[in-house]
């Protein structure tokens, strides 16, 4: 039998997460700036968190209610802080 060397999906997602973290800096360091700059590290920020939820709290084996409210709470922030940057820009 051979002995396969096999990387967890939480292995995989703590480096997206990390990549995603880097990308975030690198923008932060350049000073890049605009709607869709800020939007676009809000949308990491969200996916982070959802992959934090999915992956390391184990809601991505849960159903029913326990898997909604992390997800809920992602949208309704996001959904505002899209709006806030809107009706400023």
């Amino acid at each position: 039998m051979e002995d396969k060397k096999f990387i967890r999906p939480c292995t995989l997602i703590y480096i997206l997460l990390l990549a995603l973290t880097v990308t975030t800096w690198f923008i932060g360091t350049q000073e890049l700036s605009g709607l869709q700059i800020s939007l676009l590290v809000l949308g990491f920020a969200l996916l982070k968190g959802q992959l934090i939820g999915d992956y390391f709290m184990g809601l991505k084996q849960v159903s029913g209610f326990w898997r909604w409210p992390v997800t809920l709470w992602l949208i309704l922030v996001g959904s505002l802080v899209t709006y806030a940057f809107n009706i400023s820009a």
